[in-house]
């Protein structure tokens, strides 16, 4: 089976999950994919919306739910919990609506998120504006990413073309991985 068809058949799904644990790799990889008209860009947008919805909100209603269980206990442990909770009492509503877009905290925040006080019901609505944004973006980075390599390189083969689509994503990642270290720490000179 080729990766087209691989593509046409699993694409949405694998766009679905990526975001969800993944996340913006798999929306970006979703904008190049439907560049290439082996997906729709609404439909690959659509799925990393919801990917990214389901995950934030799985992991919501685990620190609602399960805040006593190991591994949520373990993750609240965390250094990053203090900033997030800190962001979340000072800008409860901007903080949802931001907290996919914060390097290091978008696993951790719905779980916090889901220790407080917040309603359900706003959480679920703020998520669903935030990803819908979120998902838009990222797939119409990629989209236009993808656009890009053809105008600069031609029409490469579609392998060609995804490969450098992951190699610029995971340089912009590990540059914003840098710089978030670089970042001078609140207390220290």
């Amino acid at each position: 089976m080729s990766i087209e068809l691989l593509i046409e058949h699993y694409g949405l799904l694998a766009i679905f999950l990526g975001a969800a644990f993944e996340g913006e790799t798999a929306a970006f990889l979703g904008g190049v994919i439907s560049h290439r008209e082996l997906l729709t860009y609404w439909s690959a947008s659509f799925a990393a919306t919801a990917g990214s919805f389901a995950a934030d909100q799985m992991w919501f209603f685990a620190g609602r739910y399960a805040g006593q269980w190991g591994f949520v206990r373990r993750l609240m442990e965390r250094p990053a919990l203090a900033r997030v909770t800190r962001l979340l009492e000072n800008y409860p509503t901007g903080f949802i609506l931001a907290f996919r877009f914060l390097i290091g905290l978008r696993t951790i925040s719905p779980i916090v998120i889901g220790t407080t006080r917040i309603p359900t019901g706003k959480f679920v609505v703020l998520n669903a504006v935030a990803a819908l944004v979120w998902g838009q973006l990222f797939t119409a980075l990629g989209y236009l990413f993808g656009h890009g390599i053809q105008k600069t390189m031609g029409h490469l083969p579609l392998q060609h073309h995804l490969l450098i689509a992951v190699g610029a994503a995971a340089l912009v990642a590990g540059a914003a991985l840098a710089f978030r270290r670089m970042k001078p720490r609140a207390g220290h000179s």
